[in-house]
This record gives C-alpha cells, structure tokens and sequence, in this order.
C-alpha cells in the first residue's frame, strides 16, 4: 500500500517540479548590442550604419552636429551610458558603453555623425585610428577643418573572429610608412587558419573600400557583407593613384566538394583597383559582391577598372577612366537629390571574395586621385 501511495505521488512531484522549472525567471541575457539607432526629425538622409562597435549617421546637408540626440534600441534588459536621447556635441565622433541585462559584459560603441555627400578628392592614407577594441586599423578622411568627412571600410572585423590577428599589422588591411608619400594602405592575402578553413573561408584577401562592412553577414554571406558605395552629388571621370604590388608564392583556388584549397602550378595573383558609379534605389540602396561588376546591372551607371599584371616591386603610377555603361548616364536632377553613390574598391587578389588567391599578396596604395565632372 505503502509502495502504491509513491507510485501515486510521482506524477504529482513531477509536476511540481516542471511547474518551478517554468515559473522560474529566466537567466539575465548576456549580450550588449545596440540594434537600431535614429535622431529625432527629419536630419537622416538614409538608415545608419550600424556595425560590430561603430555607428555612422549620415545627415542631410546643413544639419547642426552640435546638439544631435541619438535614440536606441538595445538587446533586451540592456542599458546605455550616455543614455538614449541625451543631447551630445557630434562634431567630434562620440563614445556610447552598452552593459549587458547580465552585467558582466561590455562593449563601446564609436558614433561618427557626418553629411551623407562624398567630398574628399584625395586619398593619402595618412588618417587612421584603431578599432574599439585596439585590434586593427581604421582608415578615414578629413576636410580643410581637420574633422572626419568618412571612414573606409574593410573586412578587418570579419577577420578578428579568425584569432589569427595579433597585431594591427596582421590584418589584412594595415598602415605602411612606406608610402609613396609618407604613409599608405598596405592590403594582403592572408590565411584564415582554423576558423576560416571551418567556415569554408580558408583565406581573405585584404580590401578597402567606400562603404560599409556588415560584419552580422560575413558569416552567412560573405559576398553580401561588402556594402559599396556612399552618396555623392558629383559624376566621377577617373581614378589614379600609385601602386606597389608583391604577389605570394603560391596560387590556391579552393574546392567546395573537399573543402581544400587547391594549389594552381604557374598562376600567378593580381590586385584588383575600380570604382563604380551607380544609382540607389529602395530595391538596390547599395552594391555588394555579387553585383558590383554585374554586366546586366541596371542601375551602373560607369565603371572604372584595373586588374594588375604581375609584380611591380617600385612605385607604379595607374589612371582609368569611368567608362559609361550601354544607354546609361546620370540624371542631373537626382544626382544633386543625392540619389547615386561611389564604390571605390582596392584588394590584394582579384577573385579574393571567391577564396582564391595566393597567401602573401600585398597591395600598397597611396596618393590616389579622384577627378569629377564640372558641373
């Protein structure tokens, strides 16, 4: 009888305890992202840019960057120091912490304010600071004022989850004082190690461009990470620039049925330098990997292109010209509405994005020119 009553008490105890189990609070969540940002009014020109640990707003022309009060959605039970909607002086690029619901994590997010019209013309590399974290370089341009007019972007933040970055100069886009001119952008092909060979990503070339990289797809679609472009309000004409370029010693192409690479006797890598003048739309607000060349794209308007032939162990001078597309040309009416952009794209391997290149390519890049129409 005894042995009955616990036989007839075990349904109710296993309820009990699955009832506590349900009711008890879940644990406090651990991550520290802001997810959306915006500003009060009509000031955006278009959505920000939100990264790993950087923001970047993009105002409409004549916007005041003195008193801008950006407001934010965080992960939930996550807070923000300053908090959302505190007025803040954007003229120099802010510092926001975000602190897990949790409490033991961290992460500080770099907010860059600026007008969402490409102006710089020149290009010396000079211009870098590191990342939140002090992991890899970050390149940016400034005006006649000295204040930042925008960031380049790179894959630097796809390459920090490989591990195999332990100094600045270890990434595939880095800073050189062996510059044409004082400094310059030095890009490499460099091997993902463990990480990249599981992610099917064995290597990654190094890459700057106009832009933004979105570091949440880098994983799950690497071509469409590369965000290309950034407004501008005048048609671009040609490119120049000077260039150094080493190729490494062995060419890989990599093969997705043994998850391999492959070495190619006798092929050799090249560089690969273009600009893309394109119009945005809502169905295309920028360009990436997959279309960026894309002869069938509608919204090309020129293209500028060069693909290196061999090493160039001294300082070589290129210029191209943005060469129209087919039936295509600007509207004077939506390029002053701000509604085409400027891919300017350098990387050390030219098919790099398909994971093909040699381990030991290096581009070095300085004092390049950007000529526009006179309008």
């Amino acid at each position: 009888m005894i042995q009955g009553k616990k036989i007839a008490l075990l349904p109710l105890l296993m309820c009990g305890f699955l009832f506590g189990y349900c009711i008890r609070e879940e644990a406090p969540n651990a991550e520290a992202d802001i997810e959306s940002c915006t500003l009060p009014g009509d000031v955006l020109n278009r959505e920000p840019e939100i990264g790993n640990d950087r923001i970047t707003l993009y105002l409409k022309k004549g916007t005041p960057l003195t008193a801008l009060a950006p407001e934010f959605t965080l992960t939930p039970g996550a807070t923000i120091v300053p908090e959302s909607g505190t007025v803040r002086d954007f003229t120099t690029p802010q510092t926001y912490t975000v602190t897990s619901e949790d409490g033991r994590w961290h992460k500080e997010y770099r907010i860059t304010a600026m007008s969402d019209v490409f102006s710089n013309t020149l290009f010396s590399f000079e211009n870098t600071r590191m990342n939140t974290n002090q992991k890899y370089y970050i390149f940016y341009e400034t005006g006649a004022d000295g204040k930042t007019t925008m960031e380049w972007a790179s894959g630097n933040a796809g390459f920090l989850m490989t591990g195999k970055g332990k100094t600045p100069e270890d990434y595939p886009t880095s800073l050189s004082a062996d510059g044409y001119e004082g400094s310059c952008l030095l890009l490499t092909t460099c091997e993902t190690g463990s990480f990249g060979t599981m992610m099917n990503m064995p290597i990654a070339a190094g890459n700057l461009f106009t832009g933004f990289f979105n570091v949440t797809e880098a994983l799950s679609s690497p071509l469409k990470a590369t965000h290309f472009g950034t407004t501008v309000d005048k048609e671009p004409v040609s490119l120049s620039g000077w260039y150094r370029y080493e190729s490494g010693p062995t060419f890989y192409t990599f093969d997705k049925g043994s998850k391999k690479m492959q070495p190619q006797p006798g092929r050799q890598d090249n560089f690969h330098i273009y600009g893309v003048f394109y119009e945005s739309t809502d169905e295309m607000p920028h360009l990436d990997g997959t279309n960026a060349l894309d002869d069938a794209n509608p919204n090309i308007i020129s293209v500028a292109d060069f693909v290196g032939d061999g090493d160039a162990a001294e300082w070589t001078e290129f210029s191209i010209d943005f060469k129209p597309r087919p039936g295509r040309q600007a509207d004077p009416l939506k390029l002053a509405a701000g509604q085409y952009k400027l891919a300017i794209v350098f990387t050390s391997s030219l098919h790099g994005e398909l994971f093909e290149g040699a381990p030991g390519s290096r581009l070095w890049v300085d004092e390049v020119r950007l000529t526009n129409k006179e309008q």
